[in-house]
């Protein structure tokens, strides 16, 4: 879920909200457990639809039959509920609780349900989730028939991950405690699941070592238990990924959203897997791919999805489709046949040029090309810059790949297959 507990003291994401450090900072504990209260709760229901644009208005009206404490901390609240619509969906959302960095940091809940179907079917029966954070992932452990030791040292974090299992009627599958994860007794638990803090005080952290616990102690706690699963951000070098781990990169619809480390039985060491979301399709090779070949553009492009570029699964597809790369350093994959499969999306080429604003620009107004999308790889050019220069009129439209091919900078113009290709 993201460990919110790691946080410096005076972290604006963490124990103390002003981040001054002052003793006289809101304590932001009473701040929660007020929402939680007959009168918070009243003002949650009545704020679910409010207007952001609005609140300085709608502020000032609740502060004259309410506390000017509660009233704020109602509102930072429903401004979160709105935010993890998104990763939640509505039905969730607005019956449970967030932090900032809950909301920054939780996963979506399709992901951390996949997760959970993964350990079900390996007959886990009990998990310790070290770094919680709100909850997120106990909740799809426990729904998917799972009991749950959720572990955050932070007290706010820990108590709202509580709030939250209470607030789904999942109170009896999950036991949230506050304690540093190190100081944790997980023999009690058959897996276990690290979702340590990839974020600090200036934004996000890049080295595995220093995410909140280090990746060298998290790989650690997943050696030393039957089963395990540790989050990663999806761009970690794979030489960082322990020999031990099957690895897996999951996108939803379309976006990369993680990579999962899996430890234990059931999991195949040095592994890739490439997982797409909401189909659960996946793309795995137990052992490394041979070079794919390179070769001209043919009438087919296919643009691999993110997950099986970050699983290095792309010769795969290549070898599937009878293809080639169009320049060895780029997960552009051309074929002479159409080809269907769910880790790609096709498109059939009508024209490939050298790099050269003017040729497209007048290639688009012969088309009468009015609606332009731009796809890059390999290309220092913004698609919005180049959208501004052709001054697009008419009534059809086309995607344009800036682009290289065998090294030489390219424009592939075209449009997506549709349909059952074969």
């Amino acid at each position: 879920m993201g460990r919110v507990n790691a946080l410096a003291p005076n972290d604006p994401s963490g124990n103390d909200p002003s981040g001054t450090g002052r003793s006289d900072a809101p304590d932001p504990l009473a701040g929660f457990r007020a929402l939680r209260t007959p009168e918070g709760a009243a003002l949650l229901a009545e704020l679910r639809d409010h207007d952001p644009a609005q609140e300085l208005a709608t502020a000032t009206r609740l502060r004259r039959t309410h506390a000017a404490a509660l009233v704020s901390a109602a509102l930072g609240q429903a401004r979160l509920r709105q935010r993890a619509v998104a990763k939640f969906g509505a039905e969730d959302a607005y019956r449970m609780y967030f932090t900032p960095n809950g909301v920054e940091q939780a996963t979506r809940t399709s992901v951390a349900a996949h997760r959970a179907g993964r350990f079900a079917a390996g007959g886990v029966r009990r998990v310790a989730d070290l770094c919680c954070g709100i909850g997120g992932d106990a909740i799809e452990l426990a729904r998917a028939g799972i009991s749950v030791l959720a572990v955050d040292r932070d007290p706010l974090t820990a108590e709202v991950a509580r709030a939250n299992a209470a607030a789904l009627g999942l109170d009896g599958l999950i036991e949230v405690r506050c304690a540093d994860v190190a100081a944790v007794d997980t023999s009690s638990c058959d897996a276990v699941f690290v979702d340590p803090a990839r974020r600090g005080g200036r934004g996000r952290i890049f080295d595995p070592e220093a995410y909140s616990p280090p990746l060298s102690w998290a790989v650690g706690a997943a050696l030393a238990a039957p089963r395990a699963a540790l989050k990663i951000a999806p761009g970690i070098p794979h030489e960082a990924i322990p020999e031990q781990a099957e690895a897996e990169w999951i996108s939803d619809g379309g976006d990369v959203k993680e990579a999962v480390l899996w430890f234990g039985e059931g999991f195949t060491p040095g592994a890739h897997r490439a997982t797409l979301l909401p189909a659960a399709a996946t793309l795995w090779s137990g052992a490394p791919l041979p070079t794919p070949p390179v070769g001209p553009v043919g009438r087919y492009l296919y643009e691999p999805d993110g997950a099986v570029i970050r699983a290095h699964l792309v010769a795969d597809l290549v070898a599937r489709c009878e293809g080639r790369l169009i320049d060895e350093t780029i997960a552009y994959i051309t074929a002479d046949r159409p080809y269907a499969s769910p880790y790609t999306t096709g498109y059939e080429i009508t024209d490939r040029l050298p790099f050269n604003m003017k040729k497209l620009k007048a290639l688009l107004r012969e088309r009468k090309v009015g609606v332009l999308t731009v796809k890059k790889r390999g290309s220092a050019v913004e698609p919005e810059e180049l959208r501004r220069r052709m001054k697009l009129q008419g009534p059809n439209s086309a995607t344009v790949f800036l682009t290289r091919v065998a090294g030489a900078p390219t424009m592939l113009v075209g449009h997506p297959l549709t349909g059952p290709t074969g």
